[in-house]
């Protein structure tokens, strides 16, 4: 592969790297909301957050590519799956620490992939 392919290669996958930090970053938005609103009693936007938390969960585990990801995506399908079975306890139950629960998953994944951002960019920088 040449310089030109190297780069745009680099920077195609910084941008999908990028949006999935943003996907965890909104799940974690929405969490900390449907929290607030428990503790407000606020029930009916609980439901909204965790329903919007969800779908972009649900959408994160359908992307996985289980061929090319092998391990890795079986790992992340697996906290994926979790995720969504504390996400559906704690909407039904109210449940503060299952909203918790998912927020270290999902903080956790939102690191790494800050991690990974960070050794892209390197990479690009290096390529240039």
């Amino acid at each position: 592969m040449d310089l030109n392919g190297y780069k745009k290669t680099v920077l195609a996958t910084t941008d999908r790297v990028q949006i999935i930090f943003m996907l965890y970053e909104s799940v974690l938005n929405h969490l900390k909301i449907a929290k607030q609103k428990i503790e407000r009693g606020d029930i009916l936007s609980k439901g909204s957050h965790i329903s919007k938390a969800t779908l972009i969960v649900t959408e994160l585990s359908n992307v996985l590519d289980m061929e090319k990801g092998g391990e890795i995506s079986v790992n992340l399908r697996n906290l994926y799956v979790y995720s969504l079975q504390r996400l559906l306890y704690a909407n039904l139950n109210n449940d503060v620490k299952a909203i918790e629960e998912v927020e270290k998953v999902i903080g956790t994944l939102k690191d790494g992939w800050k991690e990974m951002m960070k050794e892209l960019k390197q990479q690009a920088a290096v390529g240039v």
